[in-house]
């Protein structure tokens, strides 16, 4: 059986998706505050699904600024969490990081 789960870099920092990396989740974040913004996070995505079947653009609007708001505050979009002045690479195709030798192998 298959994992189900993206490949994660060795430093932590980002998932694999269709060759392209993706920010993860601040491992810093307690871990109740990080459900309670997971779950608002899966709120908001499931209020973008719902304005868009309703074509409400003005709703769409607010969902997504939820969503954003929900993915800050959970480290995976905005200053990244890590501190050693890293770049963020996220939405990079990873070969053309410095994780392309990992992923390669």
């Amino acid at each position: 059986m298959t994992s189900s789960k993206p490949p994660k870099t060795p430093d932590g920092r980002y998932i694999v998706v269709k060759g392209r990396l993706w920010r993860c989740t601040n491992p810093g974040l307690p871990e109740q505050e990080r459900e309670s913004w997971v779950q608002r996070l899966m709120r908001a995505r499931r209020a973008v699904a719902g304005a868009r079947r309703e074509r409400d653009p003005q709703a769409e609007r607010e969902a997504r600024d939820q969503v954003d708001e929900a993915k800050r505050a959970l480290g995976e979009r905005g200053p990244v969490w890590w501190e050693d002045g890293a770049p963020d690479y996220t939405r990079c195709k990873i070969e053309n990081t410095p994780y392309a030798d990992w992923y390669a192998n």
